[in-house]
């Protein structure tokens, strides 16, 4: 695990994360002086409601794995007889100003019984306390944060990079991103950012966290060779000078799922909050360009509707 000398984790190549200059110069500074490009705030994005009879109880071992799309990075994955939720963020505010563009498509009541929540990293629109709070299932999140869930009387187990866990006959592992983390003013890079593998019986998941594009992703395609589904983030990518350090955009995304070697790419991460300046319905638009620029098989690439439902053949049969 690589540190810098004041104890703040790096990426896996060494280099320093985003830093709080950087983040005044493109959220303060260049909105002073118009170099932002100026957006709707709102957009039509589609939603379905969810069909809560079938989420209600998670597939059995050898009958491969669901996954709903919750919003944002947020999902109710569901395998092996165990529903886990990643990034839940059920929440209609984020902060001052970030109102969901789309409702959430669930309450918290209306979630089966969770297993654990898995948490990417700090950064609000992924960690969201009131809904870990009304959800009550365990946490398992990187180093660094089980004093923020103390502080709310949350169970949390922390994990490094390439270090697993098991919820019933699930087997979760914590793998690298390149991104980085603050919550407060004082704690930057303090906890430890990073994705999910799921592994269950019939099936094995990838899910991206918060990320730029990094070699990381070949090294986790080879050591979890065979993945059913990759969810990838496309959207909060403008200005490229200053998101590019921290995430994807669509074409960047497409070659992470190439490098990961998966069998379907699912799309997440747009749409919900206007973070950033690209307009909101953009980056399926990219991303489908791009796919059809590839020549890649049509069928691999799934854009979920806010809500959706989507069943994994056991081991991509």
């Amino acid at each position: 695990m690589l540190r810098d000398s004041d104890g703040r984790f790096l990426n896996l190549d060494g280099s320093t994360p985003q830093t709080f200059s950087t983040v005044i110069q493109w959220a303060v500074v260049d909105r002073i002086y118009g170099r932002r490009r100026r957006t709707p705030k709102t957009a039509p994005v589609p939603s379905v409601a969810p069909d809560l009879d079938r989420i209600a109880v998670a597939p059995a071992p050898g009958q491969g794995a669901r996954l709903t799309w919750l919003g944002h990075a947020g999902w109710l994955v569901q395998l092996d007889g165990v529903s886990l939720l990643i990034d839940p963020v059920l929440s209609e505010t984020i902060g001052p100003g970030v109102r969901r563009n789309v409702p959430s498509p669930v309450s918290c009541s209306e979630l089966p019984a969770i297993a654990a929540q898995l948490v990417s990293h700090n950064h609000r629109d992924h960690l969201d306390l009131p809904t870990l709070a009304r959800v009550r299932a365990p946490i398992i999140s990187g180093l660094g944060h089980r004093s923020l869930f103390d502080a709310e009387s949350l169970s949390c187990s922390e994990l490094a990079w390439w270090e697993s866990t098991n919820v019933g006959p699930v087997r979760v592992t914590f793998v690298p991103a390149q991104h980085w983390s603050r919550r407060g003013l004082f704690d930057g890079n303090r906890m430890l950012w990073g994705g999910f593998v799921i592994e269950g019986s019939s099936a094995r998941i990838y899910h991206a966290g918060d990320t730029a594009w990094f070699a990381g992703f070949a090294e986790i395609g080879r050591r979890f060779p065979g993945l059913d589904a990759a969810m990838l983030p496309i959207g909060a990518y403008d200005p490229p000078w200053f998101m590019e350090k921290q995430h994807l955009n669509p074409e960047q995304a497409i070659q992470a799922f190439v490098d990961l070697g998966a069998r379907s790419f699912l799309a997440m991460h747009w749409g919900t909050f206007k973070l950033t300046d690209e307009p909101l319905g953009e980056p399926p638009v990219r991303l489908d360009a791009e796919w059809r620029r590839r020549d890649l098989p049509g069928d691999r690439k799934l854009v979920p509707a806010n809500g959706e439902t989507i069943d994994l053949p056991a081991n991509g049969a």
